[in-house]
């Protein structure tokens, strides 16, 4: 039976250069380790610190990485990207040149009879407050227009990392606050009105599962920053794993 694997959080392109390349190319490890064992493979959003794509133009770097995705593509394997926060502005490139499927709305899949619930998570639940009204800005189609056309993407790129910079930090650990965790709040809700089994998120960096009822499991996926760690179900079970390089 092949896997399903779910990950999220690279931020590929912070803090540096030299730091960024350590993880793509531990990322590239990972993505070998488990190609011969995965059905579909699920990015969840906020792979890149910052991407955007011009209509001639793409961001510079992280070569071994979409090579790596284009050859498991070619190779067979279904792979979906899953927007997020930081990488809202991913268009047709992933679809075009590496035939990876992106979705820019949450989605809900069956595997093998069990429901799941797949989202980066931003915007979701009752907080994220001030996300929700930036996050009709950056959809917006003129404001995308003019970013796209009136602004070199020498600057772009900086303004866009000098925001990173100081709205989040550099590898902050949240603290998992359980009364409080928006995204199990709002899993809960839905749980309500219609039942899954699993729901799987990035954004909050905090590696985790949590038994909400007796069929319904929250996965937090953590980050690549300061956890390696991704998420696999083998058509029964789905755990949290730690990525360690093997010897």
């Amino acid at each position: 039976m092949k896997k399903i694997y779910f990950a999220s959080d690279f931020h590929l392109g912070i803090p540096n250069h030299e730091i960024s390349l350590r993880r793509e190319r531990l990322l590239v490890k990972w993505l070998d380790e488990i190609k011969n064992e995965a059905e579909e493979i699920f990015l969840m959003g906020d792979i890149f610190d910052f991407w955007h794509e011009w209509k001639q133009v793409i961001p510079k770097g992280f070569t071994r990485f979409l090579g790596k995705l284009a050859e498991i593509s070619d190779y067979g394997i279904k792979i979906h990207y899953i927007t997020g926060n930081h990488d809202i502005w991913v268009y047709n490139y992933f679809q075009k040149e590496l035939g990876i499927e992106v979705h820019r709305q949450p989605i809900i899949r069956t595997f093998y009879n069990k429901k799941f619930y797949l989202a980066h998570g931003d915007g979701l639940g009752p907080d994220d407050k001030f996300y929700k009204i930036l996050k009709k800005a950056f959809t917006n189609k003129f404001l995308q227009w003019c970013f796209a056309t009136l602004i070199h993407p020498n600057i772009s790129v900086k303004l866009a990392k000098y925001f990173s910079e100081t709205r989040n930090g550099y590898y902050k650990k949240p603290q998992f606050r359980e009364e409080k965790e928006w995204l199990i709040i709002y899993s809960r809700e839905l749980l309500k009105s219609e039942n899954y089994n699993f729901f799987v998120f990035g954004h909050r960096h905090i590696p985790i599962k949590k038994q909400l009822n007796k069929t319904a499991t929250y996965i937090g996926l953590g980050d690549w920053l300061n956890n390696n760690t991704y998420a696999v179900f083998d058509g029964e079970e789905i755990e949290v794993v730690k990525f360690s390089e093997k010897m």
